[in-house]
């Protein structure tokens, strides 16, 4: 389950320089007062929220990843919709896929570019001249072009 705002569900500051320990003590904090066991019956859905938070949050990772949700730019929609495979979609998809890069996650995306282009490669390299090489080459482009979309922010709508 993923919140708008994990630091606001947990009461912290939207700062790079939390660390472990002030991630744990709020959630302490928070669990203790809104838990279900609790003799008036605690407060369920902020129990479950902090919750969420808490594991989002507990590591360094993942505070870095919420901080880089958090900062995305948001940007409008177009005035009128236009058909999904149209021309003017397409156009839009390439106009904003550098803001895309941008505000995801461009060093995970640098990282899988260039363990596909590294697999190629090592496949031209070790087997030259197989019949092999071209289908290793588009495996590793495949799953490039499969798993880069989960390091671009998320399109205009979204």
């Amino acid at each position: 389950m993923t919140i708008p705002d994990p630091f606001t569900a947990l009461g912290l500051p939207v700062r790079p320089d939390l660390d472990d320990e002030q991630v744990r003590a709020a959630w302490r904090a928070v669990a203790a007062a809104t838990h279900p066991d609790r003799d008036d019956g605690g407060n369920p859905a902020a129990y479950s929220a902090a919750a969420a938070a808490f594991a989002q949050l507990r590591t360094g990772w993942g505070r870095s990843e919420a901080l880089a949700d958090l900062a995305a730019v948001p940007y409008m929609p177009p005035a009128e919709p236009t058909p999904a495979g149209s021309a003017a979609s397409a156009w839009r998809a390439m106009v904003m896929l550098p803001a895309r890069v941008r505000y995801g996650r461009p060093l995970r995306l640098a990282a899988r570019a260039l363990i596909a282009a590294a697999v190629a490669l090592l496949a031209v390299a070790l087997i030259p001249g197989s019949p092999a090489v071209p289908a290793v080459a588009a495996g590793a482009f495949l799953w490039l072009a499969f798993t880069a979309p989960g390091d671009l922010a998320p399109p205009p709508g979204r």
